[in-house]
């Protein structure tokens, strides 16, 4: 099988591109743009592997959007090419806005004119799986059920309304002209490769270097964490068994405040390092003014998307937090280079306030 994948070079991009490439029966294009958040790095393993491609281009490009399908011929398309962080949306809406609604409308564009031209057999199988985030539900209170297939659409933030955008996009292609698409929405990822400057890894780094873990307001907000292995695997069975138009829902079953991730790592990390000066790494932990429209709680009911695919999640978080600090610990060289370009490890995010007016 012939995959197109749209920014693996990322953080989840990079896993579902190792994931494929196992399988020897399948050939995989890697398209992405390079952004401050991918790397080449990201997949140093595989890339003298005879199956694997990579197509450094942009998705909001047509001409190199044309040039993969012609040259490629896909049986499916993977897209997951998007600006992701929701304090960098707060900082610079319109990059999510050109990257997530007008790249994925110039993909759309570019799959439905390959998918109208192929042979009735091949057309019949041709999938395109759109992956996006929970987000787009909005906040749950406390007491909320967790978010499912009818959940109505809520986003609070440039980025959830940026992917709300290319979701309701996707599916009118899909309604309006017959394109094959699956949609995904997914819970918050943590797992090895992910940029420093997400919750997880920045909290990881922070401990390696002994700096302060910066916490969002009183640390109360909830997410449901996922470790990207769950993730992709259910991404490769989605696009295996799921069917065209159809809504999948995907997440760890495992809530927890950003306040109790921290203490976890900083548990995990004693153990492992413990601190030069003998004292516990949660002394480190320092409330930090809350980002503005912070999304209390995020859960996700993933029994549907198990029903119709078997698909459920395998890696226990505690296990996965563990193996992504160790994979930290391992790998200071990956994360060391990412630092030395110049990211300084700062939560973003606070630079607009909610009473001054975006500047034109």
């Amino acid at each position: 099988m012939r995959i197109l994948i749209t920014g693996g070079s990322g953080f989840i991009g990079s896993s579902l591109v190792r994931l494929f490439i196992k399988n020897e029966d399948h050939t995989v294009l890697n398209l992405d743009k390079l952004t401050y958040a991918a790397s080449s790095n990201n997949l140093a393993d595989i890339t003298a592997n005879s199956r694997y491609t990579f197509l450094r281009g942009d998705i909001c490009d047509i001409k190199i959007l044309e040039k993969a399908f012609v040259e490629f011929q896909p049986d499916q398309v993977y897209h997951l090419a998007a600006e992701s962080h929701v304090d960098r949306s707060i900082d610079s809406p319109m990059t999510f806005i050109n990257t997530n609604i007008i790249g994925s409308y110039h993909l759309l564009e570019a799959a439905l004119n390959y998918y109208n031209h192929l042979p009735k057999e091949k057309a019949k199988n041709f999938r395109f799986i759109h992956v996006s985030t929970d987000e787009v539900f909005g906040s749950l209170s406390l007491k909320d059920e967790a978010f499912n297939q009818s959940t109505a659409y809520n986003p609070r933030s440039p980025y959830s309304a940026s992917k709300a955008a290319s979701d309701h996009i996707t599916k009118a292609w899909h309604h309006t002209y017959g394109l094959p698409v699956i949609i995904t929405n997914c819970s918050n990822n943590y797992g090895p490769f992910q940029f420093p400057e997400k919750f997880i890894p920045l909290m990881i780094i922070n401990c390696i270097n002994e700096k302060k873990l910066p916490v969002y307001g009183t640390g109360n907000n909830i997410r449901d964490w996922l470790h990207v292995n769950d993730h992709c695997k259910a991404l490769q069975i989605i696009g295996e068994k799921g069917s065209i138009g159809q809504t999948y829902l995907v997440g760890g079953n495992s809530e927890r405040t950003n306040l109790e991730i921290v203490t976890n790592l900083c548990q995990i990390i004693n153990k492992i390092m413990p601190k030069s000066d003998g004292k516990d790494y949660n002394d480190l932990i320092e409330y930090v003014n809350d980002r503005p429209g912070h999304d209390l709680r995020y859960a996700i009911n993933t029994s549907q998307t198990t029903k119709d695919t078997g698909w459920e999640p395998l890696i226990n978080l505690e296990k996965g937090l563990c193996d992504t600090v160790n994979w930290y610990l391992d790998h200071r060289d990956w994360w060391q280079h990412i630092l030395n370009l110049g990211y300084d490890g700062k939560r973003l995010g606070l630079n607009r306030s909610p009473n001054k007016k975006a500047k034109r």
